[in-house]
């Protein structure tokens, strides 16, 4: 049986520069045994998706207990290592946070992302780059007195958000990175950017993994591999594409009475398959 660290390990050495992990995220126990199935060679959540399949919006609204109580149901489901969105940890303080990365640990994940965005009245803002750093060494400092190579992905908000001034944007982003690397972050994540020239100068830049947000916009895989990024993330828009389905199909059935949007469905005994050859 392959250990929680053993599956961390492997976990780590799937972030190749040039060559990236791609995670198609998944959202619940069926679609991470689809991307299983399809080839992942680790699946990761959607915070997105997570929260939108158990009926609440994203944006830190999910409470605790139930997004670790879905980490577990599809850590239990694949038989590849699971890295979970947390978003903000699901704590105000740090403390808090090395509460949400124990139960992480407890549910048999070995990665997890952990933004630097705060959601406030006023909207999504970024964290003092200190107060961030620390959330970010007390995450390492749990899993190290776990005994587990936990991968801290940390995401870092200044182009996603379109915080300050574009011309000072890449040292910004630069600056906060050096921080929460310094503080225990094993990669970085920088949602939003798809230039080419952006990407390549943070991949320099770096002396960890890029993991990059790619979808319809994006350079396509082969294209951010060869800038050198080490980790691509499909985020939400699977789960997003899924919806999509179900409303098209939907409208069609009660508009022309039509399945046309059912077409391209997965095998109904395909998918039973899946579900049945593991138990969650």
């Amino acid at each position: 049986m392959t250990t929680i660290n053993e599956k961390a390990q492997l976990f780590h050495g799937l972030h190749h520069n040039g060559e990236p992990v791609v995670l198609a995220n998944a959202w619940d126990v069926a679609s991470a045994r689809v991307v299983e199935d399809a080839g992942a060679a680790a699946v990761a959540t959607t915070s997105a998706g997570v929260a939108w399949s158990l009926g609440v919006p994203d944006g830190d609204l999910l409470s605790r207990d139930r997004a670790l109580a879905l980490v577990a149901r599809v850590a239990a489901a694949v038989g590849v290592p699971v890295t979970a969105d947390i978003e903000n940890g699901f704590a105000d303080k740090p403390e808090g946070v090395a509460e949400t990365v124990q139960g992480v640990l407890d549910a048999g994940a070995v990665g997890i992302n952990l933004e630097d965005a705060v959601y406030t009245e006023a909207g999504a803002q970024l964290r003092p780059v200190a107060d961030q750093a620390e959330r970010i060494a007390a995450a390492r400092q749990v899993s190290d007195a776990a005994g587990v190579e936990l991968f801290i992905n940390a995401r870092i908000d200044t182009y996603l958000r379109a915080v300050g001034d574009p011309a000072t944007r890449l040292d910004a982003t630069l600056e906060r990175a050096a921080a929460f690397v310094a503080a225990g972050a094993c990669g970085i994540f920088v949602p939003g950017v798809v230039d080419p020239a952006t990407i390549s100068a943070l991949v320099e830049a770096l002396d960890v993994p890029l993991n990059i947000l790619a979808g319809p916009g994006a350079p396509p895989i082969p294209a951010l591999a060869a800038l050198g990024v080490a980790r691509v993330s499909l985020g939400s828009s699977i789960a997003q594409a899924a919806y999509d389905l179900a409303g098209r199909a939907a409208r069609e059935a009660f508009t022309t009475g039509t399945y046309e949007s059912l077409n391209r469905s997965l095998d109904y005994q395909q998918l039973n398959s899946l579900l049945a050859s593991r138990k969650a």
